[in-house]
């Protein structure tokens, strides 16, 4: 996947809802063609026919660490394998699991070459995460999601600190950051300290203009 990535988490607001949800992919996709950068998005389970709408990467929020069955009420990486799905986020901080469980979503989701995006919270949680080797894995401080404080800038040595120690262990783990993630300088600034990205959400989602916000972003690349 073309570095740096700009994730967008499109959780379950409003304005990434339904139609809302397609106008913002096209944006998303506007501004990564004329920009000629990665943004990737990750919407709701059910907008993610997105993929088959849009040309950049689609994401789930969220996978199961299952194949076929009878697992009602679960998500399985061959579901959305079948419609052009990516990959997904593992472990956002909105939607933790345990240690076993994460692994067990990495085991299937490499068999089927699907891109996993490990949320961590914290350097020791990191640390165990890195050793199930996935693609990526984002570094979010949970007081700073929403908050409009950029961790790459009110906690850079956290975030360096993070990078390095990741790299000890696995040099091939690409490390995003997100939580508070709202300009461009805040990006330029997590790239400085190491990372491949960001993981974004309110900050675009909620914007009043997210292609300003996005272009903003991919000036700063």
């Amino acid at each position: 996947m073309k570095l740096p990535l700009i994730l967008v988490n499109f959780k379950c607001y409003k304005e990434a809802t339904g139609k809302n949800a397609l106008k913002l992919a096209k944006i998303c996709e506007k501004v990564a063609r004329s920009y000629e950068i990665n943004i990737a998005i990750a919407p709701q389970f059910i907008d993610l026919y997105l993929a088959q709408k849009v040309k950049v990467p689609v994401f789930a929020q969220h996978v199961d660490g299952i194949e076929y069955g009878a697992f009602t009420g679960h998500v399985s990486p061959l579901a959305l394998k079948e419609i052009g799905v990516k990959g997904s986020l593992i472990n956002h901080s909105e939607k933790k699991l345990p240690l076993k469980e994460i692994k067990e979503c990495l085991e299937i989701m490499k068999k089927y070459k699907l891109i996993s995006v490990v949320c961590a919270d914290s350097l020791i949680r990191g640390k165990e995460i890195a050793k199930f080797a996935p693609e990526f894995i984002a570094y979010e401080d949970p007081f700073l999601i929403g908050s409009g404080q950029a961790i790459s800038r009110v906690k850079p040595y956290s975030v360096k600190n993070f990078v390095e120690n990741i790299r000890k262990i696995n040099p091939k783990i690409n490390v995003l950051c997100g939580a508070g993630i709202t300009s461009g300088e805040d990006v330029k600034k997590a790239l400085e300290l190491g990372t491949k990205g960001v993981l974004v959400a309110s900050g675009v989602v909620k914007a009043k203009n997210p292609r300003k916000v996005l272009e903003d972003f991919a000036n700063s690349i």
